[in-house]
């Protein structure tokens, strides 16, 4: 038998897995629970391709940081055989505790949140792993003496978010999103155990910073994505408080019939278990046995989401008022549905492209000086909040 595993991605082509413990833990069932989650929910009602699923993500952010950790040992950095594979295990599993449509299900069945989820589902396989994954965690954690391994796994230029621009755009045909992932990991450098990137790749960084600008406000924050979230949102909210609720699987039906949950092991051990037993099907078919629901107001989100019918959504740069202002009681009576709860929403998001409060990315200059990229002349552009207002009116 081969010693290692052959995963071909469309994306970065040939990834290979030593057969060992990190490949145990991909054909693990809760890792393979991530092939039946879509990384991009419903974005695929904008663009067709956005199909690509969590497990392909979690996949190509081990490729990656396995490149990286080899060029920093190429580069001197001493990484040991457990650090190496730590932070092999961690990036791999860094997304394991999203659920399907994950922030629509943190909105509105499930009170723990994703990054919550992951860590008790990594300490569930570490059990089930003999302690294994003990120093994985500790990575995932931060709380471990040596911070370049977790700020490879999270931070402001992570292998996270240098995969998901990549495969996003990827998979959307958005080629605005496009980074050149490749030459920012070739630039990566530790000093005093920390992650720094040459200078030289000063503008790879302005590159890779203003694609997530780009992808955000084009992809995740579309408002079509806005518009179908906020249906999916108000239907699962409308499916909780319903008496008659539809014939669901055991695993939502439980989330649908509990708002808290038992803090005891044994309750821990229920709630992942039935948490890893949902995925996007679940939902999916908890729509289609709604097209005939006798709920009108279910019934037609319900359609509005099968078919593609979704409520109009406007979007601009200044506060609501130049849209509502004096017409908006026009539009709500034109738009206003026999159910108070089909009215005209507004709301708001803000997106920062570089947040210097998050942790800085450090230069190493020329001179082998640090300097934070905050303070890196004409890339005050990348620190300014971009803010946006909308108005969802529902219109089938």
């Amino acid at each position: 038998m081969s010693s290692i595993k052959i995963f071909n991605d469309p994306v970065y082509g040939f990834i290979t897995v030593p057969r060992g413990i990190v490949l145990n833990l991909i054909e693990h069932p809760y890792f393979q629970r991530l092939q039946r989650i879509r990384q991009l929910g419903l974005s695929h009602y904008i663009y067709p391709g956005a199909v690509h699923s969590r497990f392909h993500h979690a996949l190509g952010a081990y490729h990656l940081m396995t490149s990286t950790l080899h060029n920093l040992k190429l580069k001197g950095i001493p990484i040991s055989t457990e650090e190496f594979q730590a932070a092999q295990i961690a990036i791999l599993l860094h997304d394991i505790g999203h659920g399907p449509f994950s922030h629509v299900l943190e909105h509105t069945i499930v009170s723990v949140p994703h990054e919550e989820m992951t860590l008790r589902m990594m300490e569930e396989l570490n059990l089930e792993f003999d302690g294994a994954l003990d120093l994985a965690i500790k990575l995932f954690k931060n709380e471990y003496p040596r911070p370049f391994l977790q700020q490879l796994i999270s931070s402001q230029l992570d292998m996270d978010r240098l995969d998901y621009l990549n495969r996003d755009s990827f998979f959307t045909g958005v080629a605005e999103g496009v980074i050149g992932y490749d030459r920012l990991i070739l630039m990566m450098d530790v000093v005093d155990n920390q992650l720094v990137i040459e200078e030289k790749a000063i503008y790879s960084i302005e590159k890779f910073l203003t694609s997530r600008k780009i992808m955000y406000l084009q992809v995740y924050m579309h408002k079509t994505a806005l518009s179908a979230e906020s249906m999916l949102i108000l239907f699962l909210d409308l499916i909780r408080k319903s008496k008659n609720k539809p014939n669901v699987s055991a695993a939502l039906n439980f989330f649908l019939q509990n708002n808290e949950f038992d803090s005891t092991l044994e309750g821990q051990k229920i709630l992942i278990e039935n948490y890893t037993n949902i995925d996007d099907v679940d939902i999916w078919f908890l729509l289609k046995s709604c097209l005939d629901s006798e709920d009108s107001d279910i019934k037609n989100l319900a359609k509005g989401l099968i078919n593609r019918r979704l409520f109009k959504i406007r979007i601009q740069d200044a506060p609501l008022e130049g849209i509502l202002g004096s017409s908006g009681l026009d539009i709500q009576e034109h738009y206003r549905n026999s159910s108070s709860l089909f009215e005209v929403r507004q709301d708001s998001f803000e997106f920062i492209p570089y947040n210097q409060h998050d942790g800085e990315i450090l230069i190493k200059t020329k001179e082998g000086n640090l300097v934070p990229f905050s303070s890196i002349p004409n890339m005050q552009h990348l620190q300014t909040p971009v803010k946006k207002y909308f108005v969802t009116i529902p219109h089938f």
